[in-house]
């Protein structure tokens, strides 16, 4: 029997009026930091904080303010634990936040057996098995020196931030599987684990627990240990989805197709099909035209547990943008004789909706119709995904596509500065005029010629040029490979009436004068601001552990005050080692030891962090390091 839950209505209306292409999600389990009550008992060293502070330069204990949200291995005292939770998971999909004291070691447990290495490997430019972001070698202690080690996988790269920043680490793990007599039947799998945005291992199998694991045996279920016997470090925001092993599936499927053109389901629904036949996979299989078809897929839908299910459904075909006035098609969904989705093609073609559902199996009506295509949305492709209780987000029945046989096609900067011209994806919006500059100790960044905006820095590998350059570069974007920094589109330098006008949005008197290129094949940017002259240019520092960004600016005839924007957040905290943390620690902001910045509130309530400009022997020099 098929039922809604009380929110259904809500959440249909709710997320079909901001429908988008990309899929809706279950929200996660929160392991509360409120207090320790959701973990084992443990040693002294686990305390619950408000924040801590863990110095870039130097390695200390850290200093913890109190309050909650913050969980932080304090190693000062007698105690050196490791934390369990009390709740025990098989597969499941974590994810948190940590931040490393400098020169620490910690790691993540899966089941108290599987870990991924946390350590300060911040700046290492060729991570190993033993780096943050690895998963942890297994040990044989019978085996010569050198080789008791092995199983270790090193991260793809190291996207490691400073001591003291935040980092984001997303973990999806299947755990062992066993059969009716309790032996092992599959090994235990990392699906995913991704590091500040960037995928770092992808299906890699475990034979047994690795080094240092709280359990030898393995087992359908275990705690989620945190290492706390190695060095500071504190978690937050630590949430979890935990997974049965019993899938929803589609099974039965049939297809009846229709040809010509139609305006509505309806259209078609007491007309004989054109052809009849089995399907496996979510596809229009029936021959003929691509344009002008409709079809009927109808199946069963099993359901292994009663709950609320989050359902997806996306006709590809049917562009976000598309025409009112001229829709190219629409579809509709029922489960069990509900409908759940019902797509007239003049908005959009795709939604999510939540439905409870009792265990069982239902009947499932899939009809859709297209009249023609658009050529930026050439696939006729079908999605329809599934997540509720104990069911990880699951794509049903999706065709299987035979791979590009190109391969990524990327630029590195390996030995020397490389400088790259493209468009570029940035907050939304395509940006057409930018450059990015990768260097050898991968800090990279983009700036947007047209306004003289800085766009983004990221640390890692440089771009991927493949929607640029395979076959008719459609897109013409270069993608960075590393974890980005995005910033706001706003002017690094402008003229204010006074220290308290708002910002602007951009330079109207702007005006871009090409770049040079230095010895070291790096690009200084020239552009007027009215009767000013500015050299703009960025340089990594330290192995680029930072990235210097610097101003040479010829005042001319201007009066107003010039101000240099240097960083904006939702909030701006000044560290006790004269650095400053921007947006509740994404990065820091070291500034010369002379300067006088103003930190001030902004309309939007966010916070800014400026710094004036003063003409010495009519030339002014701004500058500025960022680190993370």
């Amino acid at each position: 029997m098929l039922r809604y839950s009380s929110m259904f209505l809500l959440c249909l209306i709710l997320f079909h009026v901001k429908a988008s292409a990309q899929e809706k999600e279950l929200p996660s389990t929160r392991i509360s930091l409120q207090n320790l009550n959701d973990f084992k008992p443990a040693g002294s060293n686990w305390k619950i904080a408000g924040d801590v502070f863990y110095d870039l330069k130097k390695s200390q204990e850290g200093k913890i303010q109190p309050g909650a949200g913050v969980l932080v291995n304090d190693l000062s005292g007698k105690t050196a634990d490791n934390l369990f939770t009390k709740m025990e998971h098989g597969d499941i999909e974590l994810d948190l936040d940590f931040m490393m004291n400098k020169g620490s070691n910690s790691g993540i447990y899966l089941q108290g057996r599987y870990e991924v290495q946390l350590l300060d490997s911040w700046g290492v430019q060729n991570p190993t098995s033993a780096d943050c972001g690895a998963i942890y070698e297994r040990w044989d202690e019978t085996q010569p020196e050198g080789q008791k080690g092995y199983e270790g996988h090193a991260p793809a790269q190291n996207v490691s931030k400073a001591p003291g920043l935040w980092q984001h680490l997303k973990i999806v793990f299947r755990a062992p599987r066993f059969n009716e007599k309790g032996e092992k039947i599959a090994d235990a799998r990392f699906v995913k684990v991704v590091q500040n945005g960037v995928t770092l291992h992808e299906n890699i199998e475990v034979t047994g627990p690795t080094r240092a694991a709280a359990f030898q045996d393995e087992k359908p279920l275990g705690p989620l240990m945190l290492q706390g016997d190695h060095g500071p470090v504190a978690f937050r925001n630590i949430s979890y989805k935990a997974y049965g092993t019993e899938p929803v599936t589609l099974t039965n499927m049939t297809l009846k197709s229709y040809e010509g053109k139609f305006n509505a389901v309806s259209d078609f629904e007491a007309l004989a099909p054109a052809t009849e036949m089995k399907i496996d996979v979510l596809e229009h299989l029936a021959p003929g035209d691509k344009n002008n078809f409709a079809g009927k897929i109808a199946g069963t839908l099993h359901v292994p547990h009663t709950g609320d299910y989050l359902f997806n459904l996306n006709l590809k075909w049917i562009p976000l943008d598309t025409n009112p006035a001229n829709p190219n098609g629409g579809g509709a969904l029922t489960i069990g004789n509900k409908q759940v989705f019902s797509f007239d093609g003049k908005t959009v073609g795709s939604g999510a909706a939540m439905v409870h559902l009792e265990e069982g199996d239902y009947p499932v009506v899939l009809s859709y119709y297209k009249k023609y295509g658009h050529w930026y949305a050439p696939s006729n492709d079908i999605t329809l995904s599934v997540e509720g209780p104990g069911v990880p987000f699951t794509l049903l029945n999706t065709p299987l596509r035979a791979a590009d046989p190109v391969g990524a096609i990327t630029v590195l900067a390996e030995n020397e500065p490389v400088m790259q011209r493209s468009f570029m994806q940035h907050q939304g919006s395509k940006k057409t005029h930018v450059i990015s500059v990768g260097e050898p100790g991968n800090a990279n960044y983009t700036v947007d010629l047209r306004t003289g905006d800085f766009l983004q820095l990221w640390r890692g590998k440089f771009l991927e040029t493949t929607p640029m350059w395979h076959e008719r570069g459609e897109s013409q974007l270069a993608v960075p490979l590393g974890s980005v920094i995005a910033f706001a589109e706003k002017p690094s330098l402008t003229f204010l009436e006074d220290k308290n006008a708002a910002w602007p949005d951009s330079n109207t008197t702007y005006n871009y004068l090409g770049y040079d290129i230095d010895k070291a094949g790096r690009p200084t940017f020239k552009y007027t601001l009215g009767a000013a002259s500015i050299k703009e240019a960025f340089k990594p520092e330290e192995g680029g552990k930072k990235l210097v960004h610097s101003f040479t600016i010829v005042p001319g005839q201007e009066t107003k005050e010039m101000w240099c924007r240097v960083a904006e957040g939702n909030n701006i905290t000044a560290l006790p080692n004269g650095l400053y943390a921007i947006n509740d620690k994404q990065y820091l902001i070291e500034l010369p030891r002379k300067a006088k910045p103003l930190i001030r509130t902004t309309a939007q309530n966010t916070q800014e962090l400026l710094l004036p400009v003063s003409a010495k022997d009519k030339e002014a020099v701004v500058t500025y390091s960022i680190v993370w």
